[in-house]
């Protein structure tokens, strides 16, 4: 639990895709690209029903090829902020300042 700015409000923990219940395999992933290094996103609800996108109550991420299989979980309130902050140019100074990886290359690193 963690205390917002101010210390009004308490905050617990997102849960995890496996406190959620969730198989990774078994979803519907979207990807930026092919091959390792892809960026994938998929759109699940919390009842684990049939839920298109736009009513998705979680959003996982993970790397494609990432060994260790990680996945990030937002809430839906999370992704819109970030797609906001990505349409608005928030993580374009990340572009310039990603480490070059010894095993992908220059500006490719793994997951």
């Amino acid at each position: 639990m963690a205390l917002l700015r101010g210390g009004q409000e308490a905050v617990t923990a997102k849960p995890t895709v496996a406190e959620l219940g969730i198989d990774p395999a078994a979803e519907a992933w979207h990807r930026s690209g092919h091959g390792d290094g892809a960026i994938e996103i998929a759109f699940v609800s919390g009842t684990r029903g049939s839920v298109p996108p736009d009513r998705a109550e979680w959003v996982l991420m993970r790397v494609a090829g990432d060994p260790q299989q990680r996945v990030l979980v937002f809430d839906r309130h999370e992704w819109e902020c970030f797609l906001d902050g990505a349409r608005n140019g928030e993580f374009d100074d990340a572009l310039l300042s990603r480490p070059s990886s010894p095993v992908t290359g220059a500006g490719c690193w793994p997951g």
